[in-house]
């Protein structure tokens, strides 16, 4: 049964870490309306969601991404590369056990983010970038050779996290705003896409992604390649350096 993770947005959203943007003002009662925009979604496509504790004292607690990355029935608990995020793994590890779902853990001195980590096939792309770095990668590549996996780090400068820069569509493709794209060439297949916001798919099936409102040329792109295109306003989150990838973990628990 496909299910998502997500968690509230904390009252403290507009304290959210910074990096690569100025600063400006969060609505955090539209981003709760947003957000619920967000689950709803999934919902519409037969998704469950359950959601993780809220962590209010965590400003970017609802980007669970972070936490935790899924590969097959595994999941990875992540080390967060900025300390005040470390704190949010606990309600996630505490969701994980509540499902039955096995997991890893990052350990210092690695620090590692989801939101680094594009899968394409049995290829896992994992950003190197101020939030996850070398240890934390060879980490994960241990963790994942003996279970199919191969690791590719690739460097990450122009943006917070890999999946800021590039997501891939359902056939595989990386999807990814060429400005913040550092190397386009390091993935088999590319496609440049027209508008920042436009970057960032979650795949909810063969043929459906969903992705910000903020980008309409990039979705009739998507849908001129024969995908169902599902769009949610999350304006409060771009603010934050956030993305429709950052606000849930998709996971299949077997029955």
């Amino acid at each position: 049964m496909p299910r998502i993770l997500a968690r509230r947005p904390s009252p403290r959203l507009a304290d959210g870490e910074l990096t690569h943007i100025e600063r400006a003002p969060v609505d955090a009662a539209l981003a709760m309306k947003q957000w619920e925009q967000y689950v709803a979604a999934f919902r519409s496509r037969g998704w469950d969601v359950t959601e993780i504790d809220a962590a209010d004292e965590h400003a970017d607690g609802v980007f669970v991404e972070d936490t935790v990355v899924m590969f097959d029935d595994l999941a990875v608990l992540t080390r967060p590369g900025a300390d005040s995020r470390r704190g949010e793994i606990a309600t996630t590890r505490s969701t994980l056990d509540s499902l039955g779902i096995p997991h890893e853990e990052i350990r210092e001195p690695g620090t590692l983010d989801g939101g680094d980590i594009l899968k394409v096939g049995r290829t896992v792309y994992a950003g190197r970038t101020l939030r996850t770095n070398d240890d934390g990668i060879a980490q994960l590549r241990e963790l994942l050779a003996p279970r199919g996996w191969e690791v590719v780090a690739v460097p990450v400068t122009r943006r917070l996290h890999l999946k800021s820069s590039v997501t891939a569509l359902p056939d595989g493709t990386v999807i990814g705003y060429p400005p913040a794209v550092d190397d386009p060439g390091v993935f088999p297949a590319f496609l440049a896409v027209p508008e920042e916001h436009g970057t960032a798919v979650v795949v909810l099936d063969e043929r459906t992604v969903l992705m910000s409102s903020d980008a309409p040329e990039s979705a009739e792109l998507f849908r001129a390649r024969g995908l169902d295109v599902l769009t949610c306003p999350i304006s409060e989150f771009e603010k934050l350096e956030g993305c429709v990838t950052c606000l849930s973990v998709r996971v299949r628990v077997r029955s």
